[in-house]
C-alpha cells in the first residue's frame, strides 16, 4: 500500500484524509498534537508542526511516503512543496512559495505580468502620509502572510491607518504588512488544478462577507451568478495570473472582484484549494468532478481525473455567527455536511473563531 503524507490534521483537513484512504492510500498526517479530528482519521498521526518541514522528511524518508500534499492552508504549501522536491514527485518551483504565500511578492509578480492590480505598498510601520500619494481611497491593511480573514482593515482615511497598521503588522509572522486600493464590486473565488502547467478551472464560487471593516466570510455558494458569456475570459485572465505565479501542479484557489465591464481584478490567489469547505465540497456537489481526488491524483504524478462522478447540484455553505444562524441551520433542508460548536454569539474575529456551518445542495 503506498503511502501519503497529509499536512494539517484540522477539520478542514479531515475530508481529504478521508479521501485518500477511500483511495486506498495509508495516510501519515503532520500536524501539532491538539486534538484535532485529523489525529483520529489518519492511520498515522505524527505530532510534528507543520512547519518543521525537515522533521516531516525524516519521518517521510523513514516510513517510505510516496507523495504529500495539503487542503486550504498557506502555511502547508512551503512544507508540501519542499517533501515533494525531496520525493522527486511533481510540484510547483520554488518561486511559487514565495510569491502564492506572500500578498506583497505576489501582487509584484502578477503586476510585472500586466496581470491588472490595485496600487500596492508594503509597510512594517504606519507610512508616511507622503508614501501614500497617488493611492485611491478607501484602502485595506492585511498581513502578507496570513489567510482565513485575519488582520484585515478597511480605512477610509489617513487616520484610521493608526488603528490598523499595527494589529495587521501583530498578526503577520514577519510583521509585515500591504497597504492596497480597495477594490468595489462583487467577490468571487476560482478553483482550479494544475498539472505540468496546463491549468483546468473547475468553478466560480460567490463570496459572502461581513463586510468592512473585516470582510470575515459569512457563506460561499457553486455556481456563482457570474454570466456564463463572462466565464470564458475570466478563464483566461486566471489562467495568465496562475502562470504568473508560476504555478505548475496542483490545487489553486483565486479570489477576485468582478468589474462592471467584465474584467476582474484579483485580490490574491493560494497555491491550494479554497478552505471553508469550497474545495472539499462544494466543487464536488456543483460540477460532479472530485476535486480531492484529482489534487491526490497530481500528488502522486498522475493527469487529475476530471471526469463528472455526479449529477452536479447548486452547492452552498453558510456559517455560524449567531443565534439566528443556529436557528437557520435547523430550519436549512437538503443539509449535505454541519458543525457547530454551541458558541453562537461569542465574539468572531476571523474566520478561524466562527462558530460552525451547515452545507446545503439543491437543483441548479
Amino acid at each position: 500500500m503506498e503511502k501519503l503524507a497529509i499536512i494539517g490534521a484540522s477539520a478542514f483537513q479531515d475530508p481529504l484524509i478521508k479521501k485518500a484512504k477511500d483511495m486506498g492510500y495509508e495516510t501519515h498526517v503532520f500536524a501539532w498534537a491538539a486534538n484535532d479530528v485529523g489525529e483520529r482519521s489518519a492511520d498515522v498521526f505524527h505530532p510534528i508542526s507543520i512547519t518543521e518541514k525537515e522533521d516531516i522528511w525524516a519521518v517521510c524518508r523513514q516510513v517510505g511516503v510516496s507523495a504529500c500534499c495539503s487542503i486550504g492552508s498557506d502555511l502547508a504549501v512551503h512544507t508540501v512543496n519542499f517533501i515533494q522536491r525531496k520525493l522527486g514527485m511533481p510540484c510547483d518551483p520554488e518561486i511559487t512559495d514565495t510569491v502564492a504565500t506572500d500578498k506583497y511578492e505576489m501582487r509584484k509578480a502578477l503586476a510585472a505580468a500586466g496581470v491588472a492590480c490595485p496600487r500596492f505598498l508594503k509597510v512594517d510601520d504606519v507610512p508616511d502620509e507622503t508614501e501614500l500619494a497617488g493611492f485611491n481611497w478607501p484602502l485595506i491593511v492585511k498581513p502578507t502572510d496570513r489567510s482565513g480573514s485575519r488582520g484585515i482593515f478597511r480605512v477610509e482615511n489617513y487616520g484610521q491607518l493608526a488603528g490598523a497598521v499595527p494589529p495587521a503588522l501583530e498578526q503577520s509572522f514577519r510583521h509585515e504588512a500591504v497597504i492596497e486600493e480597495y477594490i468595489p464590486g462583487p467577490e468571487y473565488s476560482c478553483e482550479a488544478v494544475s498539472f505540468e502547467g496546463v491549468h483546468h478551472i473547475l468553478a466560480f464560487t460567490k463570496k459572502f462577507t461581513t463586510g468592512s471593516p473585516h470582510f470575515i466570510e459569512t457563506g460561499h455558494v457553486e455556481p456563482s451568478d457570474i454570466p456564463h458569456r463572462e466565464e470564458g475570459a475570466i478563464r483566461e485572465q486566471i489562467k495568465a495570473a496562475l502562470t504568473a505565479l508560476h504555478k505548475k501542479n496542483g490545487a489553486s484557489h483565486a479570489e477576485f472582484k468582478l468589474m462592471p465591464d467584465g474584467r476582474i481584478r484579483i485580490i490574491e490567489i493560494g497555491a491550494r484549494m479554497g478552505g471553508d469547505c469550497i474545495g472539499s465540497d462544494l466543487v464536488y456537489l456543483s460540477t460532479g468532478v472530485d476535486y480531492m481526488a484529482a489534487v491526490i491524483d497530481t500528488a502522486f504524478g498522475r493527469a487529475p481525473d476530471l471526469t463528472v462522478k455526479r449529477t452536479p447540484r447548486r452547492a452552498e455553505i453558510r456559517f455560524i455567527f449567531t443565534e439566528d444562524d443556529v436557528r437557520a441551520m435547523e430550519r436549512a433542508e437538503n443539509v449535505w455536511r454541519a458543525a457547530y460548536d454551541g458558541h453562537a454569539g461569542d465574539t468572531v474575529t476571523d474566520s478561524s473563531n466562527r462558530h460552525g456551518y451547515w452545507i446545503t445542495t439543491g437543483p441548479l
